[in-house]
């Protein structure tokens, strides 16, 4: 991991932990949401997100951050069945004589 690589982390982690704080939430609370976002893309996603609609409650918090980690989950089972498909696709396309019923 670089250190570019980890100062972004670094600073989208204490973004978010400061913003939870100032929402009067626990550090400790904004250390999980961290952790459990996975990357500081998400992390700043989720920065905005209390920056803008400054939820109220830890159950909203916590709501959001599930949201994000449903929606980086489905992006990344969409990437991974694209993926397929194009080597599926292309193993069609090719030369290569094969017969499907002996595959199944």
């Amino acid at each position: 991991m670089s250190d570019d690589f980890k100062r972004e982390w670094a600073t989208a982690k204490e973004e978010l932990i400061h913003e939870m704080e100032f929402l009067g939430f626990s550090r400790e609370l904004g250390v999980q949401v961290a952790a459990n976002l996975g990357s500081p893309k998400a992390i700043k996603r989720m920065t905005a997100y209390l920056c803008y609609v400054k939820p109220r409650t830890e159950e909203l918090v916590v709501d959001e951050m599930l949201a994000i980690c449903s929606e980086i989950s489905s992006w990344r089972d969409k990437k991974m069945s694209e993926e397929a498909n194009a080597k599926i696709t292309e193993m069609l396309n090719s030369d290569i004589p094969f017969d499907l019923e002996d595959d199944i």
